[in-house]
């Protein structure tokens, strides 16, 4: 199965990176980047050292529900060039060891036994097999330490 990795949409990002409301509907916080551990959700990179990044509220699913989760993500302050979903891994998936994956239904709510924290040299087999599972429409990466929400995973059919 060949699986594909999607960052924040390219419109949702423009809106916030012009001071557009986050989840919790305030304008995103304006800070410079560390250069690591700074993830930005639309390249899939690290934000780079020294350049403007926003740190807002995000909630990665299309409305609110018991499973619905909302959390801190980085964005690039600027214009980035989002992330090709069929390139493959992105850079941000190899920074940490390991990373949180969940199945979620076509309702939008967790397939339980499908989360698992994943050794990043992992994540695609695992994606692989979550996803052909019949009750599992697609995925969430998340930070295995601090539970943030990374990018979205599809089977690419």
């Amino acid at each position: 199965m060949t699986i594909v990795f999607h960052p924040l949409p390219t419109q949702t990002v423009r809106r916030l990176q012009a001071g557009g409301p986050d989840a919790f509907g305030q304008a995103p916080e304006r800070a410079i980047s560390s250069g690591t551990g700074t993830p930005c959700r639309h390249c899939l990179k690290d934000v780079p050292e020294g350049a403007g990044m926003l740190i807002l509220a995000h909630c990665p699913f299309p409305q609110p529900q018991p499973y619905a989760e909302v959390g801190p993500i980085f964005l690039c302050a600027d214009a980035c060039t989002a992330h090709d979903p069929a390139a493959g891994l992105p850079q941000i998936m190899t920074t940490s060891p390991d990373y949180l994956i969940k199945g979620y239904s076509d309702d939008d709510r967790i397939v339980y036994g499908t989360g698992r924290i994943t050794p990043k040299a992992e994540i695609a087999s695992y994606c692989a097999q979550v996803l052909a599972r019949p009750d599992v429409r697609y995925l969430h990466i998340r930070s295995a330490r601090n539970n943030c929400y990374q990018l979205r995973v599809d089977a690419a059919d």
